[in-house]
């Protein structure tokens, strides 16, 4: 979106016109605008309604029923923090006694929004003039304790702020397509944003990719999940960090939640042969190296292989990882995989894999799927043989 669209959009018909319009299709837009076009609406007024009605369609599964009043850029919906996980950040700031938060590189407000909604006073500041603006639109229902100011993340005067939470920007500026850059080239840097941290409370927003090695020495490192994806790592300091945590993934599952805490990364529980059941841990307790809590927690161990699959012959369940019921284990090759599949009648197949080198979408393709059974098909190690596992999935708290 560029000025002229955004002027175009934040005016009374503007704003009638999107929240008049329902898209949920390419036929949808399409046939939207052509009709205002008809009706003799200008360019930069009809592409910035039916591209706010689109972006409107695809919030919704952030933001749920607010997304029908906010506005977006693409860059900036991609990147905003789902309105149920910035509900969560914003009450740890609420249960350290934050009252007062600066929200730094806050995009279009996702996050503000979540300590605006709980009553925190929010102080939102974008680099980006026309993100910035969509976001003054996005908090203005709070009135004056949400301000929104265009300016530079490291320039902003902190005077009366009692903790930051911190988006440094992780792709190239702009609101459309945008592609990710190295850790060195974010904005702010992280060596200002770790500087930050160590002098007050702060909360920094990382891809969960994030590589460990340059993890601070203290605080908190939060991974989280949603509903099978795992969607980011936050770094907590002061006193927004719990004490005696240094490692954390929270699972997030529809309105369900669950946590795994501990102070440091754990050791694997040890390797065995495949039991009764696998057991896929959660992205999050993944990233998070908790594997070994989890493993402990069903009495299995790990899948000899290096892989982080973990077994067991108990059939007990955790929020922190998937559990499966080992149907039988098959040489890795089409053929004898397709046999197992016919006999059993399985037209429907789930396929993981890991510690193999595989497309699942293309080993898919060479399959001769057929019938009403469903089943999870693992690609993967059992020490140095390649197989194929055929398995019942058992739970469906996580996974992914």
């Amino acid at each position: 979106m560029d000025h002229a669209e955004l002027s175009a959009l934040l005016t009374p018909e503007g704003l009638r016109l999107v929240d008049a319009l329902r898209i949920t299709s390419t036929a949808d837009a399409a046939a939207a605008v052509s009709r205002l076009r008809r009706e003799g609406l200008p360019p930069d007024l009809v592409s910035a309604v039916v591209g706010q009605a689109r972006l409107r369609e695809r919030a919704r599964a952030k933001f749920g029923p607010f997304a029908d009043r906010m506005l977006f850029t693409r860059a900036g919906l991609e990147q905003a923090t789902r309105l149920a996980v910035a509900a969560r950040h914003a009450g740890r700031f609420r249960d350290a006694g934050i009252a007062h938060v600066a929200d730094l590189g806050c995009g279009i407000g996702g996050d503000a929004l979540g300590f605006a909604g709980i009553g925190l006073d929010v102080l939102a500041v974008d680099a980006d003039e026309v993100t910035a603006a969509i976001a003054a639109y996005n908090l203005a229902p709070f009135g004056a304790s949400a301000r929104v100011r265009h300016g530079r993340a490291e320039e902003t005067d902190l005077t009366g702020i009692d903790a930051v939470w911190l988006d440094p920007a992780r792709r190239t500026s702009g609101h459309g397509e945008t592609r990710r850059v190295a850790a060195s080239d974010y904005t702010p840097s992280l060596d200002w944003a770790f500087d930050l941290a160590g002098r007050m409370p702060t909360g920094i927003k990382l891809g969960p990719a994030f590589d460990r090695d340059d993890l601070p020495e203290h605080g908190e490192a939060q991974w989280i999940s949603a509903d099978g994806s795992t969607i980011e790592l936050v770094l907590w300091s002061g006193t927004l960090a719990r004490p005696g945590v240094g490692r954390s993934a929270l699972v997030l599952r529809g309105d369900r939640a669950a946590e795994l805490t501990a102070q440091a990364d754990a050791d694997d529980a040890a390797p065995r042969e495949l039991g009764a059941y696998l057991h896929e841990p959660d992205g999050a307790v993944i990233r998070a190296r908790l594997i070994g809590e989890v493993a402990r927690e069903l009495d299995a161990g790990m899948l000899a292989g290096g892989t982080a699959y973990m077994t067991s012959d108990d059939g007990r369940t955790s929020p922190f990882a998937a559990t499966f019921r080992v149907r039988e284990v098959l040489p890795l090759k089409t053929r004898d995989i397709d046999a197992a599949l016919k006999r059993s009648g399985i037209g429907i197949l789930e396929i993981k894999k890991r510690g193999v080198d595989i497309d699942p979408a293309q080993f898919r393709k060479k399959l001769a799927l057929a019938g009403s059974g469903a089943a999870t098909l693992f690609l993967t190690r059992i020490a140095d043989r390649r197989v194929a596992v055929l398995a019942d999935r058992v739970d469906d708290t996580v996974g992914g």
